[in-house]
């Protein structure tokens, strides 16, 4: 062998081992990337659409190979839904949707979810289905028709979105187009062993661990292209909703949001009505802002917001001008109306109880006829400052010179006159104020001295 031969032969294998070291370094760093798990409980609303597409950005900057979307839900908001579902669809991470613990569904919108993610699955006593899009709130309050004649057009429409919708996901995916449809004319819906079957979903397992291990070596496509997961040995990452979710979730309760409202309304009355105080107009317009922010994320009646604001400033008119009930009864009315009005969706969780309302209302009425009692009981009192106090007080004579003389009223010395041609009374004597005139009292001698004279 020459001496070229045998440097060739040198620089191949060391080419070879150089890149045999590379793919297993890159073999256990694919093996070594996380599982993310991300649940999904309760309604889905703009706080659960914001966790779950943080929570997709956030699995993609730690290079994970797989987030694992846990679901637990009776459904949501269609602009909520439509988040999530366009994050999963752009997501560099594969998603598995995963239908989980025992008892838990993907109702409504979270059947959309699973047919949109890359893999579905479900736990053992769990369903899925009921998909019509008058439950998802796409369009608000809808009646429910009894025959397919009575549906309204705006209803026949967002059944057929919905349903072209739904069936573009099973397309992409690969699953059962023919159930999917089903799902939201019909509202049909199926258990886990009746969705792998009809291969709704791709596969069950009894719990996350398993269904991660069911998952390694499966082949998926992604935004980015295919991935092969490997995921038996991957660390699983258990995310969960930090404060801003939290907050978010709190404020965009329409019972929350609708007390948020109210409070900022009131306190920047209070701030109005008695300039100085600071704290009640800064936590009012804190409030207000806050509980506007929380209604705009909503599917609000602007109908029912009106009858809310006609009702409030009714309640606060009845404050400054009594009626005797008329303005503060009528803003009561206008008020509950408005509140049951105000959530333009039939989806649950996402209401105001009617006990909350009434609460309210009440709360407000209480509030509203103590303080126009109190104002009528202060127009019934006595002046007590300014020159109108000293008309009908009493005083006593210091000293006098036929029509006039020195009196002390309310404690001060003040120059006083006879009303007619009697004259004042004489020193000690109590008088009565009948008019003023600048620094000048005219008095009267009081009736019961007069007596006691005679």
């Amino acid at each position: 062998m020459t001496t070229n031969s045998a440097d060739w032969l040198l620089r191949f294998v060391r080419r070879f081992l150089l890149a045999a070291a590379l793919g297993f370094v890159a073999l256990r760093a694919d093996a070594a990337a996380p599982v993310v798990v991300i649940p999904l409980s309760g309604a889905i609303g703009p706080a659960s659409a914001d966790f779950v597409v943080r929570s997709l950005s956030r699995a993609a900057d730690e290079h994970a190979q797989l987030a694992v979307l846990r679901i637990d839900t009776p459904g949501g908001l269609d602009l909520s839904m439509r988040a999530i579902i366009q994050a999963i669809l752009a997501s560099p991470v594969p998603v598995a949707a995963f239908i989980a613990p025992s008892g838990a569904r993907a109702a409504s919108a979270g059947t959309y979810i699973v047919y949109a993610s890359h893999i579905a699955a479900m736990a053992p006593g769990t369903n899925l289905g009921a998909a019509t899009p008058i439950q998802i709130g796409m369009g608000g309050k809808e009646r429910a028709a009894s025959s397919p004649d009575e549906s309204t057009a705006e209803t026949r429409k967002q059944v057929q979105d919905a349903a072209a919708y739904i069936r573009g996901l099973a397309q992409l995916r690969g699953r059962n187009e023919q159930w999917a449809e089903r799902a939201v004319r019909e509202a049909v819906a199926l258990s886990a062993n009746e969705a792998l079957a009809q291969k709704v979903i791709d596969l069950t397992a009894t719990d996350t661990p398993d269904l991660i291990a069911k998952l390694d070596g499966r082949h998926v496509r992604t935004a980015l292209g295919e991935r092969i997961l490997a995921t038996r040995a991957a660390p699983v990452i258990a995310l969960q909703p930090d404060w801003r979710s939290r907050f978010l979730a709190a404020i965009t309760d329409p019972s929350v949001a609708l007390i948020l409202m109210m409070i900022g309304m009131y306190g920047l009355f209070f701030e109005f009505a008695n300039p100085g105080f600071v704290l009640p107009g800064v936590a009012g317009a804190i409030c207000l802002l806050v509980g506007l922010f929380a209604l705009q994320l909503l599917p609000i009646s602007y109908v029912g917001l009106g009858l809310i604001l006609l009702g409030t400033g009714c309640l606060i008119a009845e404050m400054f001008l009594p009626t005797f009930g008329a303005l503060g009864i009528g803003g009561i009315v206008a008020f509950a109306i408005g509140a049951l009005m105000l959530i333009d969706t039939d989806v649950p969780g996402f209401g105001v109880p009617i006990g909350i309302v009434l609460a309210l209302a009440a709360t407000t009425a209480l509030f509203v006829f103590a303080v126009s009692g109190i104002a009528l009981k202060a127009r019934k009192r006595p002046v007590v400052s300014g020159g109108e106090a000293m008309l009908g007080s009493i005083g006593v004579m210091l000293e006098s010179d036929g029509g006039s003389g020195w009196a002390r009223v309310h404690g001060e010395r003040w120059r006083v006159q006879a009303t007619g041609t009697g004259g004042l009374p004489g020193a000690g004597e109590r008088v009565r104020v009948v008019t003023r005139d600048g620094l000048t009292l005219t008095v009267e001698p009081l009736e019961d001295q007069r007596q006691q004279a005679a």
